[in-house]
Formats: structure tokens, C-alpha cells, sequence
């Protein structure tokens, strides 16, 4: 028999104690990110053991084992939940690179106030230029890369055909 020196009758206790601190610690230290929670759980489990007189071997076992297959189904979860849940590409911001656009204010390189604007799918969002050259209202752009909560856009050749991205 296991002997730690604690009576077998304060066990459950033990256990007690040592469920309320992991889910403290879990809650304001950790944040809920779930690391002792099944630890938590599974001292709990073994309090009730030990109120049941199981053995401090089985109450270990309990703790231990259950902590551990626990914690495994949790990273599980959380790691098929976290890959589910991916943004894909062409969500958001992101959607516009590639789009056709119309300068709707003049877009001037040199210009620190950052006026240009572009109405790209319905949307008038500001933009910058990375060319020497300012472009005029009622030019078509494509826009390069979003930066922040403007884009980047570049010159549409003249005649240029503008290929739809399906979604």
C-alpha cells in the first residue's frame, strides 16, 4: 500500500483541495486555456473515489490516468477545432487582391494626407500607389495588396482584359 504519510481518510480531501486549486489556477492565471482543467476534472473524480474508500493507489490511478486521457481528447478537440476554423483565403481584406477598380479621388504619391480613394466591388476604400505617378479619377486599377485598411494599386493597361476570380 501506498504510505505518503497522510491518512487515508484525508485523501479525498487532498483531492478536493487539489481539483478547487487547478481550476482556480486554470481560470485566472491560465486564462481557460484548458492545460489543468482535465486535471481539475480528474482529482475530482478521484475525491469522489476516495469518499467512496477506493485505495490511494486507485485514487492516483484515477488522477493520473483520466488527467492524462482528458487532457489528450482536449488538445485533440482543440486542435481539430483551431484547423477547422481557419480563415480561408479570400476572406476579408484579402478577397480584393486581384480586383478591378476605379479611381473615385485621384490618387497623388507625393500626397501625405493619403486622399486617394478606389471603389473596388462596391466598396470605396483608400489606396496608395507605389508608381512616381499620380492617377486620375475614372482610372481602372487592380488592386496589388491591402495594407492596413487601405489597398495598393497598380495601373490596368489600356484594353486590358479583366479576368473574374470565381469564388
Amino acid at each position: 500500500m501506498l504510505d505518503l504519510g497522510i491518512d487515508l481518510n484525508v485523501w479525498p480531501w487532498v483531492w478536493l483541495i487539489v481539483a478547487i486549486l487547478f481550476f482556480l489556477i486554470e481560470l485566472t492565471l491560465l486564462a481557460g486555456s484548458f492545460v489543468l482543467l482535465p486535471f481539475a476534472v480528474s482529482a475530482f473524480v478521484a475525491a469522489i473515489a476516495g469518499f467512496y474508500d477506493a485505495s490511494v493507489e486507485t485514487q492516483w490511478a484515477i488522477f493520473v490516468f483520466l488527467g492524462a486521457i482528458l487532457w489528450i481528447l482536449a488538445y485533440r478537440f482543440a486542435r481539430k477545432w483551431v484547423t477547422d476554423n481557419d480563415t480561408p483565403l479570400g476572406v476579408g481584406a484579402d478577397r480584393l487582391i486581384g480586383q478591378p477598380g476605379i479611381v473615385t479621388t485621384a490618387i497623388d504619391p507625393d500626397d501625405v494626407g493619403r486622399a486617394g480613394r478606389v471603389s473596388v466591388d462596391g466598396e470605396v476604400w483608400g489606396a496608395l500607389t507605389r508608381t512616381d505617378e499620380p492617377i486620375a479619377v475614372g482610372t481602372r486599377v487592380r488592386v496589388v495588396e491591402v495594407t492596413g485598411t487601405r489597398v495598393v494599386v497598380e495601373l490596368l493597361p489600356i484594353g486590358s482584359h479583366i479576368e473574374e476570380e470565381s469564388p
